[in-house]
């Protein structure tokens, strides 16, 4: 049975770069057997080697891929949040899940079966060029985010992190974090030290945090200083571009 999504949900989804550009109609045929799920926190969505008969639009609230390493614990790698999809590569090859993933907060997800939507391409062959050409952008923002991880400082690549959460052209923002703050210390390869002093570092951008809310009130100036701008020197750092990572899969990646 088909589902009538609302008018706020599929604001959302237009913002995932997978449907980015899609008409009324198109977007309607490929929403066409997705349904909505609330999870509390610490809901389990899939396991690795799980059947990749789905994958997920975040409406609200955060989303962790991770692996379980020998040791018992857990190894992020992904973190998503509103207007992001993930597991949509895993529903094309057909090979199973190739990670775990969780809620990481209380979420609102938009689940999407494979067997439905990959039909819909079937039928509809000009859908298929369409969601090609936007898998080639989210490849493009995969790259951007790696070029951050080994150019970036710390400081820089929280700024960025904080300014993929705002409304582009805003003046200011308030976002919301998960509580675990080692999730974003993650997602950014460093320490979760390395992340409360960059966090504290940013305060002269304008950047307040309130238990797990952020309130960016320059985000003019956080947006010049993420990309390199040499205005607001940040006090305690040796200069704009501060210690950069010579590899985000070294050891000192997690600075």
């Amino acid at each position: 049975m088909t589902v009538r999504l609302s008018r706020e949900t599929l604001r959302t989804v237009r913002q995932v770069p997978l449907f980015a550009g899609l008409g009324d109609d198109t977007l309607a045929l490929l929403t066409g057997g997705a349904h909505e799920r609330r999870c509390p926190r610490g809901t389990r969505l899939f396991s690795e080697g799980e059947p990749a008969d789905r994958f997920y639009v975040v409406l609200d609230g955060w989303v962790k891929l991770y692996r379980d390493n020998p040791q018992g614990s857990e190894c992020l790698v992904g973190l998503f949040t509103r207007g992001e999809s993930f597991a949509e590569a895993a529903m094309f090859d057909r090979l199973g899940f190739p990670v775990n993933a969780a809620t990481a907060e209380e979420a609102r997800l938009l689940v999407f079966p494979a067997e439905h939507f990959l039909e819909t391409l079937r039928q509809h062959h000009g859908l298929t060029l369409n969601l090609l050409a936007n898998l080639t952008a989210m490849l493009r923002g995969m790259v951007l985010q790696l070029d951050q991880l080994t150019n970036q400082s710390t400081h820089q690549r929280l700024a960025a992190f904080l300014l993929s959460l705002c409304p582009d052209d805003a003046p200011f923002a308030t976002v919301c974090l998960p509580c675990d703050k080692m999730l974003i210390a993650a997602r950014l390869g460093m320490k979760p030290e390395s992340f409360s002093r960059a966090m504290a570092r940013l305060k002269a951008l304008g950047v307040r945090c309130e238990r797990n809310c952020v309130h960016l009130e320059d985000l003019p100036a956080l947006r010049l200083f993420a990309r390199g701008g040499d205005s607001h020197p940040l006090p305690g750092c040796p200069g704009l571009n501060g210690t950069r990572l010579s590899s985000p899969l070294s050891p000192r990646a997690m600075t």
